[in-house]
């Protein structure tokens, strides 16, 4: 229904069949996969493992997000790139076998980048959660323009995007089209697809090999990008600290005015109680 409301031709099988455990297209090699599979959805225990190219064991039962991923991750091509939706547990849980499962594909150089997202942009859930980008190739490939990318090869990039966007509303948050920009081109510039790319605290930053394994192959980005720097404050300590004492008093005598409110409202409560009926 999706594909047909955007328009897009597919070749969804002969029939209607369930992709873990009757996979309608086995052969299939893709350049390109976009995927935003269902959450911790339930596996079964009759889905094969998809072993190629990881080969590793079959994940748990009760959570499908590494079944996605090996599925996905099998039926690229050579030099294919896949992105992807999934929720920030994924990124470090080690229940099932998913650590070993993860630590494959960071040994396996699929892990091309991952992208911390803010919560609640979704109507359905107010939980955060992560882009994953493969690559089955980062010695070579093609870029916008048929521009060659450059060498990436034991590298991945984490980028943490968890304080853009905007509250719409009380409970949904948005990203504006430059804040999606931003996230792009941060990606395309560290692929050599764009603008020289450079570090950012608390952004942007491809740690070497080491330090991901240092860390047990997780994934979250903010183990790797730091801290945004912090601006010193020219203001002399001799005027900082009278101009904090005041604000802490004001801040006392609010509190004591709001407490006084309070305690008055809890006791006309205990003196005046609602009568209760049925009526």
């Amino acid at each position: 229904m999706n594909l047909a409301i955007c328009r897009i031709e597919a070749n969804l099988g002969p029939h209607h069949a369930d992709t873990f455990h009757h996979d309608l297209h086995p052969d299939l090699r893709a350049d390109y996969i976009l995927a935003n599979p269902l959450q911790h959805q339930r596996l079964g225990r009759s889905a094969p493992p998809r072993r190629p190219p990881l080969a590793v064991r079959r994940p748990p039962v009760n959570n499908a997000n590494y079944a996605w991923i090996q599925h996905i991750a099998a039926h690229l091509a050579p030099n294919g790139v896949a992105g992807f939706v999934l929720a920030n547990g994924s990124l470090s849980s080690n229940t099932s076998g998913e650590g070993e499962i993860r630590k494959r594909l960071v040994e396996a150089d699929l892990v091309d980048c991952i992208v911390a997202l803010p919560g609640q942009l979704f109507y359905s859930t107010q939980i955060p959660v992560s882009l994953w980008f493969l690559g089955r190739n980062k010695l070579n490939g093609r870029g916008m323009d048929n521009k060659p990318l450059r060498d990436r090869a034991g590298e991945t990039l984490f980028i943490d995007a968890r304080q853009l966007g905007r509250m719409e509303d009380r409970i949904h948050r948005v990203l504006d089209p430059a804040d999606i920009a931003r996230i792009a081109a941060t990606y395309h510039a560290w692929r050599g697809d764009g603008a020289a790319y450079a570090d950012t605290p608390a952004s942007a930053k491809p740690p070497p090999l080491a330090d991901i394994r240092a860390h047990n192959h997780t994934l979250t980005p903010g183990r790797y990008v730091g801290v945004a720097p912090t601006e010193e404050s020219t203001e002399p300590f001799a005027a900082t600290m009278p101009r904090l004492i005041a604000t802490l008093d004001s801040q006392f005598t609010e509190s004591a005015k709001l407490e006084t409110v309070i305690r008055a409202n809890l006791a006309a409560i205990v003196t005046c109680p609602r009568k209760l009926g049925h009526g």
